[in-house]
């Protein structure tokens, strides 16, 4: 009895193994894998959202009588810190930079951070922030485009669909806005559709720094620049006295500096280390539409049937374009 009695607890055990199945390394691994997609649809997500929110940010600020100049100049004394420490955190351990490779990192930040940053901010004091979002929001389209004029490479009639769709948007949009605003409307688009531009030129010849310095890298000094030349730019355009703002400029400054500046460019790099950069894409499909809701919401911004529409088209022709660009040529 003593014998059957000491054995019960292992019988039970036994039994319990087998209803209760013990997890595998597979399983541990697929769960793992799986948590690792989830937080990067995450980080992609409010990446985006926190992206989007910039437009708002400025609009805000402008109505407290700041102009461009300032307020960019502001936006990058506050991310400077943030920035120059991703640099030097990037460079640990590293080889330094040769002297092609310094010029370089100067140019991308000038094109990529400075001038669209810039550009952006000064089309902002003319013409809504869905509008703006919707224009930036064309960027594949651009660096296609640049690919073609300055590389040659082929457009595919489906990415030449896409742009279409997407570019008969922004015009429905604009066509609105200029209707209402005039020639307001019209400098202020072309403004922000240089930003883009610009920033497509960064993209198109950052691929090869990338490879060589690391992305990280190459952002923290290339945005350390940008915040530079803008620092620059206001004391050479502005009075000192031009830097004695609202408090409301001050703060707001602060958080599009950190929100929507830093933290963004953050999560973005680390949801494309989870899920790549082709999905990180198609979850920041939602930048343009957080951008219009918060513009109605917290700008009283118009939400009509044609923005909608207009809204619609260039998310579809996005859409096309990014699904034809990733198909493999015949």
């Amino acid at each position: 009895m003593h014998a059957a009695t000491a054995w019960r607890p292992v019988f039970e055990c036994v039994c319990l193994s087998f209803k209760y199945k013990v997890p595998t390394v597979q399983s541990i691994q697929a769960q793992a894998a799986r948590k690792n997609v989830a937080t990067g649809l995450l980080l992609a997500l409010f990446g985006a959202i926190a992206f989007s929110g910039k437009a708002i940010i400025v609009k805000l600020a402008y109505r407290h009588g700041v102009d461009a100049v300032t307020l960019i100049m502001y936006r990058m004394l506050f991310a400077l810190p943030i920035f120059a420490v991703m640099a030097w955190w990037a460079s640990r351990g590293k080889p330094p930079l040769s002297r092609r490779d310094w010029l370089g990192v100067a140019g991308l930040g000038v094109t990529g951070y400075y001038l669209a940053s810039a550009l952006d901010f000064a089309g902002l004091a003319y013409i809504s922030a869905s509008l703006e979002r919707l224009i930036l929001y064309l960027n594949p389209t651009l660096v296609m485009m640049l690919g073609w004029v300055l590389y040659g490479r082929s457009i595919r009639w489906g990415q030449a669909l896409g742009m279409a769709i997407s570019y008969c948007g922004v015009v429905l949009v604009f066509g609105l806005e200029a209707r209402a605003q005039g020639a307001d409307a019209a400098w202020g688009a072309l403004l922000v559709f240089l930003s883009a531009v610009s920033y497509a030129i960064y993209l198109v010849y950052s691929g090869e720094m990338v490879q060589r310095i690391g992305a990280l890298r190459l952002v923290g000094l290339a945005t350390t620049v940008a915040c530079l030349c803008c620092l620059l730019q206001f004391v050479l355009l502005r009075p000192l006295g031009a830097a004695v703002v609202a408090p409301e400029v001050i703060w707001l400054s602060v958080l599009n500096a950190i929100l929507c500046t830093a933290a963004p460019v953050l999560m973005v790099m680390m949801a494309i280390e989870r899920i790549g950069a082709g999905m990180a894409a198609q979850v920041g499909m939602v930048g343009p539409l957080s951008t219009i809701l918060m513009g109605v919401w917290i700008l009283d911004e118009p939400f009509t049937l044609w923005v909608a529409a207009g809204t619609a088209l260039v998310m579809v022709g996005i859409f096309v374009f990014t699904r034809m660009s990733r198909r493999p040529a015949h």
